[in-house]
């Protein structure tokens, strides 16, 4: 930072908050869980009486405590009032006004605990009952119908504020500040330092008689948030700051390029950086999307909790994986050689490429070419971040673009692990030249770079299957008939390593018998001995020697879902990318790519809407698996959805002797229903497709235009592939209360094409984007998430490799 910029930020830094935010934000996340895990206070008629008992019951309650307490010790807020309560204080200026129309003063929090806190409630309850004794404490949810507004209670003190919206408002937010990071207190240090920034932005606009629409990015929203659900102390401090109690506009939720956020995060950026010298980008606090669709609308009533599980693979020896998240930008060079000509790009990769990001792109440099760059991605937290300069001249007689690098420098990714690191830095960085430069200064460039905590990566198994031997093989080892005899199939790690090998046996019971076959999957882990993993009994498969079972729906299936495994836990399988693997491709592409897809997703009183465990891609042969108790009954059903019921690269597959084309199967075989078979069936013939693979790994930079920009979600620093393998996730910039711009495929599991259809350019610090896009431009490689890279598409899919063996290949 330049003197002046240091001082600003001091004097931001130097602003008092009467509230511990940190502890009060890990506080705000866990209610907003808790209310997240009850659904029924989003809409409908359990939030309009959620509304009604806040007005007439609970307000009057906190009135009277907080003038003279019923007893020592704070009051239990009921989850439903507390949750009406929260939208309220979160426009402080409304909630203060009404406070003082009703009761003659703000009604504070600090006599007041979360009902999710797990202290006891009962002298709250005995306390209710005496003064509302037809009115239980806690919501009974069969009277929600019932008239509510019979003035039984006697004198009733409503706002004219429309609650309901604000919920609707508020509602989206959790999605965007849920990720695991959020609860870390050195990234929570890093927001509560940056909200100062923010409010010190404020101020100094007010100072100097400048209007304007300042927009957070969700690190700094949350603790906004935070500091508004404590209103006395908001108002007091806001008051010390800047002289008024500060709004919270969260109204407009149009990200599109042109509208108040888009512009209003723009301007925020600008100043940010002018005035600080610094990115206002931060990974981890950016616009993620639209929250994914829920598998379930109504909660899953099974009492079944989430049991411990053994870990399925815990003697093989499984990587332990750690990921953060990393965004970049090349803000200026110096000390450029005096006869330089040409433009420059900046190209980035690992010393160490690892399995999640092995990719090498390239970015401009802002004070070069004016175009703001941010690249975001996901790598292993090893090596170091390797930046070389290049100098790209034009020849006119050639009309041929040359290139020339000019040196590298690095960076050290462990360096952001040690305790004192604040996640961020921004510096110069020496070049250290390829080839001996004249100029006695050394070029250096300014780069800043921003990362999250550390978080486990899920495990990324992949499915290798063997050629049959043929009836002609002289080396057929068996004395058994060549119609039995089925491949192997290798399950592998991420670094190569054999997990264990799975095959399906066919044999007949009697000979007396006919269609009497036995179907059983054996598996050979690392110890050698065979064992007998499931067997196809009664019309379904069981798992030998294991807890779980797998069913077919039962007749009541009220969610859509194709198989359930039950067991310590309840998990159902649901046709294609769901909840933290939804699609974010085009509708083009979309239909294509779901068919092929499974999610399992377990149920709990913890997640009764649904928590996605793992993503069984059966075209690819890959099993992701976030849970490591998941990792063997994932494997099986992966291997027996991919391999059961399907005759190798046909669109038909043999039952019983007979071939049934796709269009056909309209019943259930081997246990599984036909919409589970139907996605096992490759369209065409193995030899009609182009046997190529592209074997990248991509991470798209953040800009507005041109086919690099994903543009997912309006204005902002656009968007960005990233990483397919791991980050399922979406980066992309933007935020706000409400509030951002940006957007943009992120870094999502097979994201292809990006690219088309997106916004201006982020020159100066403005925002772009293409206001709700998708993916746009070519097909790409939707297996490594390359824009840009495919030569196109057949039949809406990409030009993808099934070799003669059939084994599969994953980039």
């Amino acid at each position: 930072m330049e003197r002046e910029q240091e001082l600003e930020w001091k004097a931001a830094q130097s602003i008092v908050i009467n509230v511990e935010l940190i502890a009060a934000a890990k506080s705000q996340l866990e209610f907003l869980a808790a209310v997240d895990k009850n659904r029924w206070l989003y809409e409908g008629p359990a939030l309009d009486k959620a509304i009604y008992r806040y007005n007439v019951c609970w307000l009057p309650m906190l009135e009277k405590h907080s003038e003279s307490p019923f007893y020592e010790g704070p009051l239990v807020v009921p989850l439903d009032c507390e949750w009406v309560w929260h939208c309220h204080r979160l426009n402080p200026v409304r909630y203060k006004s009404d406070c003082e129309e009703f009761y003659g003063r703000i009604l504070d929090n600090h006599c007041v605990v979360s009902s999710v806190r797990g202290i006891s409630e009962k002298k709250t309850e005995e306390i209710w009952t005496k003064l509302y004794p037809e009115e239980p404490y806690e919501m009974d949810l069969t009277s929600i119908h019932q008239d509510n507004n019979s003035g039984k209670l006697g004198s009733q003190k409503f706002t004219k504020y429309d609650l309901v919206l604000a919920v609707k408002r508020q509602s989206p937010f959790f999605y965007q500040v849920s990720m695991p990071h959020m609860k870390n207190d050195r990234y929570l240090e890093g927001a509560v330092a940056r909200y100062k920034g923010f409010l010190h932005i404020i101020r100094r606009n007010k100072e100097r008689f400048i209007k304007s629409f300042s927009v957070p990015t969700y690190d700094i929203d949350l603790i906004w948030h935070t500091h508004q659900l404590h209103p006395a102390s908001y108002c007091k401090d806001l008051i010390e700051i800047m002289g008024k109690v500060l709004e919270h506009d969260d109204t407009d939720s149009d990200r599109s390029k042109g509208q108040k956020l888009d512009t209003g995060f723009s301007g925020t950026t600008k100043q940010w950086e002018g005035m600080y010298g610094s990115r206002y980008w931060r990974a981890g606090g950016m616009y993620r999307g639209n929250a994914p669709s829920p598998v379930r609308m109504t909660p899953y009533s099974n009492d079944i909790g989430a049991r411990k599980v053994a870990a399925s693979y815990e003697n093989q020896n499984l990587r332990d994986v750690k990921v953060l998240e990393v965004m970049l930008e090349f803000v200026s060079v110096r000390n450029l050689p005096v006869e330089h000509k040409g433009s420059l790009l900046v190209s980035f990769s690992k010393t160490q490429p690892d399995a999640i990001f092995n990719a090498k792109r390239s970015l401009t440099i802002l004070s070069e070419s004016g175009e703001k760059q941010v690249a975001c991605f996901q790598c292993e937290s090893t090596g170091q971040l390797l930046f070389e300069l290049i100098s790209c001249s034009t020849s006119s007689l050639l009309v041929s673009k040359t290139s020339k690098t000019m040196g590298s420098m690095s960076i050290s990714l462990e360096d952001f692990q040690s305790p004192d690191s604040n996640l961020t830095v921004e510096k110069w960085l020496e070049l250290v030249p390829f080839s001996n430069i004249s100029d006695s200064k050394p070029i250096c460039l300014r780069v800043a770079i921003s990362v999250t905590v550390l978080t486990p990566a899920p495990y990324v198994l992949r499915m290798i299957r063997s050629q049959p031997f043929s009836k002609s093989s002289c080396l057929f080892p068996l004395p058994v008939r060549v119609q039995f005899a089925k491949s192997w199939t290798r399950v592998i790690d991420e670094g190569g390593n054999e997990i264990i090998n799975l095959q399906v046996r066919y044999s007949k019971k009697s000979k007396s018998k006919k269609n009497n076959i036995r179907r059983e999957v054996v598996g050979i882990p690392k110890s050698g001995e065979t064992i007998t993993l499931a067997e196809f009994v009664e019309k379904q498969w069981s798992l030998i020697n294991s807890p779980w079972s797998l069913q077919l729906p039962c007749t009541n299936n009220d969610d859509g879902h194709l198989l359930e495994l039950t067991g310590p836990r309840t998990v159902r399988l649901f046709l294609g990318g769901r909840l933290d693997y939804e699609s974010k491709h085009c509708k083009k592409h979309k239909s294509e790519d779901e068919r092929n897809l499974m999610t399992a997703v377990e149920f709990s009183a913890e997640d009764p809407y649904g928590r996605a465990v793992a993503l069984i891609d059966l075209k690819y042969g890959t099993l992701k698996v976030k849970e490591e108790w998941f990792l063997l009954p994932g494997s099986l059903l992966a291997f027996m959805l991919g391999n059961v019921s399907r005759k190798e690269g046909y669109n038909s597959l043999t039952i019983s002797g007979k071939s049934i084309k796709k269009e056909e199967l309209t019943e259930e075989v081997d246990g599984f229903p036909a919409e589970a078979n139907k996605m096992n069936l490759i369209s065409g013939k193995k030899e009609d497709l182009e046997i190529k693979v592209t074997k990248m790994n991509s991470v798209t930079p953040i800009k507005g235009g041109g086919t690099s920009c994903a543009g997912c979600g309006g204005g902002g620093c656009g968007g960005g592939c990233g990483n397919a393998m791991r980050n399922e996730a979406s980066a992309g910039c933007g935020a706000g209360c409400g509030g951002g711009c940006g957007g943009g495929c992120g870094n999502m599991a097979k994201c292809g094409g990006c690219g088309g259809g997106c916004g201006t350019k982020l020159a100066n610090g403005g925002c772009g984007g293409c206001g709700g896009g998708g993916c746009g431009g070519g097909c790409g490689n939707k297996l490594a998430n390359v824009t840009g890279a495919s030569d196109g598409c057949i039949n809406g899919q990409p030009k993808q490799a099934i070799n003669q063996a059939n084994e599969i290949l994953v980039a």
